[in-house]
């Protein structure tokens, strides 16, 4: 670069207010916020993606009173009126677990937003201190000062040359400008989208507390149900009969599958293979916590029905969600729901020793799984033929059930 170039820069940079930079340009022209069109469109499409998320959030919510409608038809049948709302329920929990990520991820999602707001703020902020510089030059110099610098031109090359950096203080002052601007917008964007995701934050905490109370409300409802249905008089007969019959597929499905398990260590064997042997441990109590035992094993006066009848294992009351362990090591042979166990795990342990867990919630193991003692495989519910919160733990031996309290240890 030349002399006169040079002289000609650094009053351009006197000009600008602003520092030369290596390349001979003001150094504020290449290091400019990158926030631009595309970053604008961006925050507006993130904006409109959040108001379609809480759209969709909010007609995922159950309707109560609708399902409670829906189930008015299927009370005349017990069996069906159970799986019914058994499967409203399941759709809830899901509701309630789906909102929850929803919960996690748009509270990173504003904390991110946030960021980005703050650092747009410090950049207008550095913006406006450029800005108010440059005018105060502009101020103290007076339009003369570009004419002087104008005329003082030593040739018409010279002149040239210096009505080219004018050009480029005025193209300079343009995009100043427009940046400004542009990242005056995206502060309002990001604003109103830390507003809508904050807005969903919140819808979504009182979706989990609605889709809850559904929940309760839904097993309230099916505890009277049952109850109604097994005391009413005039289908006493009709009740008594279906309770016995579920009892009986209850067993059969049981033994249906200890057949199956037996038909395959028999291969298992045949192919001198190695089969799951129970070595006589205690068991440890299937609960991370319980209330009381509401019903134990043994023969019993059924509460509604009022028949004598063999509870095959025990009751133990608990709060919803109460973690079920597995008593002992073992391999799921079933978990899966029933009419009447519900929500229901089946281990084998070995030696023709089995453990069932009725009534849960909530599956978190399938068939096939092995386990170990105090493994979580499950969360305490009302699913099935079951009029409240309660774990009922079963022990089969050699297919016959037996008292857990053989095998259990506290």
């Amino acid at each position: 670069m030349n002399k006169n170039k040079k002289g000609i820069l650094l009053a351009l940079c006197l000009v600008l207010a602003v520092p030369v930079c290596g390349s001979g340009l003001p150094a504020q022209a290449t290091s400019m916020s990158s926030i631009t069109s595309d970053s604008i469109r961006e925050k507006q499409d993130q904006i409109n993606q959040a108001q379609k998320e809480r759209e969709t959030m909010k007609s995922n919510l159950s309707n109560l009173e609708q399902i409670k409608k829906d189930l008015e038809t299927k009370k005349s049948n017990l069996k069906s009126y159970v799986a019914q709302l058994d499967q409203n329920l399941s759709e809830i929990e899901q509701n309630i677990a789906d909102l929850k990520s929803q919960i996690t991820a748009k509270e990173e999602e504003i904390t991110q937003t946030q960021e980005e707001l703050d650092a747009a703020q410090a950049k207008e902020d550095a913006q406006k201190d450029a800005m108010i510089r440059r005018i105060r030059v502009m101020y103290e110099k007076g339009d003369s000062y570009i004419l002087d610098m104008m005329l003082k031109a030593e040739s018409f090359s010279d002149f040239l040359n210096r009505a080219d950096f004018m050009d480029l203080v005025m193209a300079y002052d343009r995009q100043q400008w427009k940046e400004f601007m542009e990242n005056r917008k995206y502060i309002a964007l990001c604003k109103e989208e830390l507003e809508a995701e904050k807005q969903i934050l919140d819808e979504a905490k009182a979706g989990v507390e609605q889709e809850q109370a559904n929940m309760e409300a839904l097993i309230d409802q099916k505890s009277r149900d049952i109850t109604a249905y097994e005391s009413d008089i005039s289908n006493k007969e009709q009740a008594i009969k279906e309770y016995k019959q579920s009892i009986a597929d209850q067993d059969a499905e049981i033994a249906a599958l200890e057949a199956a398990i037996a038909a395959e260590k028999k291969r298992i064997l045949e192919a001198s293979g190695t089969v799951l042997t129970y070595d006589g441990g205690v068991f440890k109590f299937p609960l991370a916590s319980y209330t009381r035992i509401s019903d134990d094993y043994g023969n019993r006066i059924h509460p509604t029905l009022g028949i004598e009848q063999f509870h095959n294992g025990v009751d133990f009351a608990a709060p919803k969600g109460t973690a079920i362990y597995a008593a002992y090591d073992g391999q799921v042979v079933a978990a899966t729901y029933s009419n009447t166990m519900g929500n229901y795990v089946m281990i084998d342990h070995g030696g023709g020793l089995y453990t069932i867990y009725m009534h849960a919630s909530a599956l978190y193991v399938s068939r096939g799984d092995i386990v170990v003692r105090g493994e979580t495989i499950a969360a305490v519910g009302s699913t099935g033929r079951s009029t409240g919160n309660h774990l009922h733990f079963s022990v089969r031996k050699d297919g016959a059930y037996t008292s857990p309290w053989n095998y259990l240890s506290q």
